[in-house]
């Protein structure tokens, strides 16, 4: 059995482990850095164009960050990380686009506004509260509130086509939102690693057992899923970006810090528009209400897409309920996930979320004319013949301990890493792609902190110009890398 050595071994070939390796090879080019995908080509489960929403998640149309608190005001607090967590992706990937690393944003973003709109008397008050909550924040000072059928539309004609302009109606838009293709920005990343020496990537093949060594570096066996080979990879870091499969490479690692860990899978569905006129005819993502029980990711939306360099229209996503914790995964991956120490926590999460597996289910039973239906209230002149189902990605939520209630689901992103620093993994979903860098740079501070005092520090403040500084805090700031990235990235005309 062969044997490799490696500085830094990356699981999976999805966003997050592309933007992680691509963020060390610029703070020190001389790690030999190892890149293991379970599939034939990189970015084609979570991080592909058609398995996510594509929305750069800035807090700007995504009702469910601004909840109402326990005082009926509504709480921004979740709102500005996400939105300040995304500044910082920008600055990075403005950087790529500056050093040439990308061509051209439009390789893989594009300025598509984002829009929350909502109609219903009780709704607009709300959506009213949250514009005034949001605006008077400098990150959310260019939000635009509407209640003027004229305005909306004009921000969204498809939308507002033969509706009753009786009804009560609101929306807000910010014109510099931005759709995603993490998948060809993935590749994109992926393309430069393997430009630069000390990188290699292995397709097709993976994880198979774990070994923690004293010296704090691990034995990793890889195996060759169509030939069956394995190979033995000494790594000195070991990273799992997985999506859904994260959680059961966690348990096979066996590091203390990720005992108690159980997942959720949800999976979702699109409706796809195959009408080019219809399709030409909107050009926003608008973001509605969500269902009563039903997850973040199940947030309603009516988005423009531009994946692969073709535009599209897609609503949904549909929520639905299945055991896989991939979308190549296995039937199995729920029940081989419990293990003796995240039972309870799992028993009871289940427990006290009854409610949203039995909404779950229910979606999955939906029919076409009953998801024609929901679309019908974004889209009240919506034909069935127009549209088709398609299956979104799959995504693994977070139960974790919990000491009041035993178990807790949490709908989130969350980083568990080894108390040495030798492994670190990614879990849970939303907002996910859009916060990637800032999701790495955390992994960084964790897992490489010595380095920090060695020079990565101002490399990073060189890629990233607020890092070590707080966006929510400082106005200028703010105002002064937000100018730049929108230019670079040619996200508004400024």
């Amino acid at each position: 059995m062969s044997e490799t050595t490696v500085d830094i071994l990356l699981v999976g070939g999805g966003v997050m482990s592309a933007t992680l390796g691509l963020l060390l090879k610029q703070l020190e080019p001389s790690l030999k850095i190892m890149m293991v995908e379970k599939l034939d080509q990189v970015a084609l489960e979570s991080s592909d164009g058609w398995n996510n929403a594509g929305t750069g998640h800035a807090g700007y149309c995504e009702l469910n960050y601004t909840p109402l608190n326990a005082n009926g005001e509504v709480d921004i607090n979740r709102a500005l990380a996400i939105n300040s967590a995304f500044e910082t992706s920008l600055q990075f990937w403005s950087h790529l686009v500056k050093t040439k690393v990308i061509a051209s944003p439009k390789d893989f973003i594009n300025p598509t506004p984002h829009a929350s709109f909502v109609w219903g008397e009780e709704n607009v008050e709300f959506l009213r509260q949250r514009h005034a909550a949001l605006s008077a924040h400098h990150l959310f000072a260019d939000m635009e509130f509407t209640e003027d059928s004229a305005v909306l539309k004009e921000w969204m004609p498809l939308v507002m086509a033969k509706r009753h302009t009786k009804e009560k109606m609101a929306a807000t838009r910010v014109a510099y939102g931005s759709d995603i293709d993490f998948g060809a920005l993935t590749r994109h990343m992926v393309n430069t690693l393997q430009t630069s020496d000390g990188f290699e990537l292995l397709t097709g093949h993976q994880v198979d057992t774990f070994r923690h060594k004293h010296n704090h570096r691990w034995e990793i066996r890889i195996e060759d899923i169509k030939s069956g080979k394995k190979k033995k990879v000494n790594a000195g870091f070991v990273f799992l970006g997985a999506g859904g499969g994260a959680l059961p490479l966690l348990q096979k690692s066996r590091i203390h810090e990720g005992k108690g860990y159980g997942g959720f899978p949800v999976s979702g569905q699109w409706l796809v528009c195959q009408n080019p006129e219809i399709i030409g005819q909107h050009f926003a993502k608008v973001y509605g209400k969500a269902p009563l029980g039903a997850p973040p990711m199940s947030v309603p939306h009516l988005d423009t897409r531009i994946i692969n360099g073709k535009r599209a229209l897609l609503f949904g996503p549909y929520a639905g309920f299945t055991t896989k914790f991939l979308k190549t995964g296995s039937i199995l991956d729920l029940i081989s996930s419990v293990k003796t120490g995240n039972l309870k926590s799992m028993f009871k999460a289940g427990l006290h979320n009854r409610d949203l597996t039995k909404y779950l289910v229910g979606e999955v039973f939906q029919t076409h004319k009953e998801r024609v239906n929901a679309l019908r209230h974004f889209l009240p002149q919506a034909k069935e013949s127009d549209w088709v189902l398609a299956n979104a990605g799959q995504r693994v939520q977070i139960i974790k301990n919990c000491d009041q209630k035993g178990g807790k689901l949490e709908f989130g992103t969350e980083i568990v890493a080894a108390k040495d620093g030798s492994l670190a993994a990614l879990l849970g979903a939303s907002p996910g792609a859009s916060t990637s860098v800032e999701a790495m740079i955390q992994v960084i501070e964790r897992c490489f902190s010595s380095k920090l005092s060695e020079g990565w520090q101002a490399r990073l403040k060189e890629m990233i110009p607020s890092y070590g500084e707080s966006l929510i805090e400082d106005k200028a700031l703010l105002k002064k890398v937000r100018k730049q990235t929108l230019k670079t990235l040619q996200l508004s005309g400024s």
